[in-house]
């Protein structure tokens, strides 16, 4: 039988998670309850509120004594985190359901994002109708708008939550039925990062790599866009990656509107997957709309992209910097690596008489790469080409084979 896991704060929201239960079994499937109340003992729970807080290495009694609502919830959403990782990964459970407001919907989301993308999770919250960008993470969490608050059972809440019940019962079992079933041979899948100006040579890449036998996931080096590409490769469903477009990096150090987080070009090199990485785009910062731009910016290099996007050229003092930090990524890589430098440009505006050219700035990024990796296993290519350049992405998809 699939199995539900349930995540809730039992001692606020006991009726509506009783009914809950009550609802799936209706549906055939079973039920775990993993109780996330601050002061919750309650009975429907199979996994109490202390065994949630000691896997996150706290001692129950001391932090409820304290009464830190904010430490109270940071503790529960890293214990949940804890427990729902290690009951998937156990196939224990085959989906996860959670109902809530805010602060029921932050602490059930930090265990969802802690599961694998394809792993079923669901989560039902009055918050799900505004900026939901906390909730999601970079995991395919379906989301649906609770439309009233969750209190109390009345004639709109049994639909909205039975249209949820209904939806995770039939994830839970399709997760079953999947699990059990020797999957179909498939090509092994590689991420490619793209961005508008380096589009030649990543659909150069992916066609390439296509030929050569593989299936390819492009992401746009959005933020959003790199850090899906490190999910799944956290939840080991790539075979590889071809990371030509690292801008993300540069909106991170100069505080871009387009960030990945520090930790962006990290992942491949942690769990040991092959990587092929070169330098697109990072001669430009990410801002919005003209208007937008940080008042210490307006006198630098800027491009208008399009109405709602405006780029900012790097400086050397920044590409020097983006050099160091992704020198130090790739060393402490733990699988294959590989750099691609495109010594005549790394996007399609810096090129000669592009508006964002700088021979100069690009100087600094190459002569930090270098530096930095002298005494590293990666391999690095310098090509007497711009990123663009016919050649230059089938190059990186040929070293990634």
């Amino acid at each position: 039988m699939a199995v539900v896991a349930l995540i809730g704060t039992l001692d606020t929201k006991y009726q509506e998670y009783s009914w809950l239960v009550d609802q799936l079994a209706k549906h055939g499937v079973g039920v775990m309850c993993i109780d996330v109340g601050s002061f919750s003992t309650s009975p429907i729970a199979d996994i109490s509120s202390d065994e949630v807080l000691r896997a996150a290495g706290a001692n129950p009694q001391e932090l409820r004594d304290r009464r830190d609502r904010g430490e109270m919830m940071q503790a529960m959403s890293e214990g949940v985190a804890v427990i729902v990782r290690r009951l998937a990964d156990k196939k224990t459970i085959d989906a996860l359901l959670a109902v809530g407001g805010s602060g029921g919907s932050s602490v059930a989301a930090s265990a969802m994002q802690a599961l694998p993308i394809g792993f079923p999770k669901l989560l039902v919250s009055t918050m799900a109708s505004g900026d939901v960008k906390p909730y999601v993470g970079e995991v395919d969490t379906t989301l649906m708008y609770s439309v009233v608050d969750v209190a109390g059972i009345n004639s709109i809440s049994t639909m909205v939550l039975g249209n949820a019940v209904a939806a995770i019962a039939a994830m839970a079992k399709a997760a079953k039925a999947r699990s059990v079933v020797a999957p179909e041979p498939q090509a092994p899948l590689i991420g490619i990062t793209m961005f508008g100006v380096t589009t030649p040579a990543a659909d150069e890449a992916r066609k390439t790599l296509t030929e050569l036998g593989y299936e390819v996931l492009v992401f746009h080096a959005t933020g959003t866009g790199g850090r899906a590409m490190e999910k799944l490769v956290e939840s080991g469903l790539l075979a590889g990656v071809c990371d030509l477009t690292t801008t993300e990096l540069a909106d991170d150090l100069v505080g871009g509107v387009l960030s990945a987080g520090p930790q962006r070009l990290e992942m491949a090199g942690r769990v040991g997957l092959p990587q092929v990485v070169s330098l697109g785009a990072l001669d430009m910062v990410n801002f919005g709309a003209k208007e937008t731009v940080p008042e210490e910016f307006l006198d630098r290099n800027l491009f208008v992209h399009n109405p709602t996007v405006t780029l900012m050229r790097t400086t050397e003092t920044e590409m020097a910097e983006l050099g160091r930090r992704i020198a130090a990524k790739l060393a402490a890589s733990t699988g294959p690596t590989e750099l691609f430098i495109p010594l005549r440009g790394v996007s399609a505006i810096d090129i000669a008489g592009g508006p964002f050219f700088d021979e100069s700035a690009d100087a600094q990024l190459f002569a930090a790469l270098r530096t930095g990796l002298a005494d590293s296993q990666v391999i690095i290519h310098e090509l007497d080409q711009a990123i663009n350049d016919p050649g230059f992405g089938a190059a990186m998809a040929t070293a990634l084979h």
